[in-house]
């Protein structure tokens, strides 16, 4: 009975059609809004809304100096309220970049709006075609990096959720992939994502979210972080490097340096005792490395430490 009523409670909530098709109405409205003005009006307005954000959302702001804190224990509380204030304000301003990049950047002028940093190892193995997995981070604008792959025809599959307003999420995912970028859904495509792999193609992956009490233990930031199996398992089974890679507003502008930091190659993992957990911490690493350059364009909000390994819990609970 017991086991009976708690599936009841976790089973998902049927969502109301009609509110979602409002929803995506009211975004519309919104998108033909901001249209009317330029690029750098609605950045300097998703700032004021970031920082609005940032004073009014109390659990996020909680949550995002709590980790500013466990994370940066030599920094002064004014620089982690003054970092955790501007990373909600490159929250909103991603808003602003994912609607303006199809009407912004194209073949012609993508050198108005970015400049890149070590590259040029990372896009010759994306033209030899033999498969390579790409990692990044919540940080700043991460979804432009995708865009430009698609724009130069580069064969390249970016791994995302849906939404779970389906109307929003239709939108979206055109919007993203309408200069050549396919998205695939993150959920039950596991076989797909492995062709992919394998037939010499290019995968994004966002690699910092919470995987649970199932995910692989590394440290990010001086902590355990939960993260999934699933990048290094493909890296390993399809036997093809992972490169980490990041995109870095510059000033408010929508302009970015977009660059490459570590590649993974097999080699390095191939007499490791514990591949996967190496290729994670690796990874992991990596992008804890780009975020030290500048914090703020961090999304500190999100939940990153939300699962601890079962002897911190132990640890933690003894030292109470």
């Amino acid at each position: 009975m017991a086991e009976s009523a708690l599936r009841k409670k976790k089973k998902k909530k049927k969502r109301n059609r009609f509110a979602d098709w409002l929803g995506y109405l009211a975004l519309r409205v919104i998108v033909i809004f901001l249209y009317l003005f330029d690029i750098e009006t609605n950045l300097n307005t998703a700032c004021f809304l970031g920082r609005l954000l940032w004073k009014h959302y109390h659990r996020g702001r909680k949550r995002a100096l709590d980790n500013l804190r466990a994370s940066f224990p030599e920094k002064s509380e004014q620089w982690r309220r003054e970092t955790g204030r501007r990373s909600f304000e490159h929250i909103a301003m991603l808003a602003v970049d994912v609607l303006f990049t199809p009407r912004l950047v194209k073949r012609h002028n993508w050198r108005n709006y970015s400049r890149y940093k070590n590259i040029e190892r990372a896009k010759w193995l994306m033209q030899q075609g033999r498969g390579l997995l790409m990692v990044t981070g919540h940080y700043s604008n991460f979804e432009i990096m995708g865009y430009l792959l698609g724009l130069f025809a580069f064969n390249i599959y970016s791994i995302a959720r849906p939404l779970d307003n389906r109307f929003i999420s239709k939108y979206l995912y055109e919007v993203r992939q309408r200069v050549g970028q396919t998205i695939i859904d993150k959920k039950g495509t596991a076989e797909l994502i492995a062709k992919k792999a394998s037939s010499g193609a290019t995968l994004c992956f966002i690699a910092d979210q919470d995987a649970g009490r199932k995910g692989v233990f590394v440290d990010f930031f001086g902590r355990k972080a939960s993260t999934y199996k699933s990048i290094g398992l493909l890296a390993i089974t399809c036997n093809i490097p992972i490169c980490v890679g990041y995109s870095r507003r510059v000033d408010n502008r929508f302009y970015f340096e977009i660059g490459v930091n570590r590649i993974i190659f097999p080699e390095e993992w191939a007499a490791k005792e514990d591949p996967l957990k190496w290729i994670t911490a690796e990874y992991t690493k990596a992008i804890e490395d780009f975020i030290r350059q500048n914090p703020s364009q961090y999304w500190w909000l999100h939940r990153r430490w939300k699962h601890q390994p079962k002897e911190e819990k132990r640890k933690s609970q003894g030292q109470s």
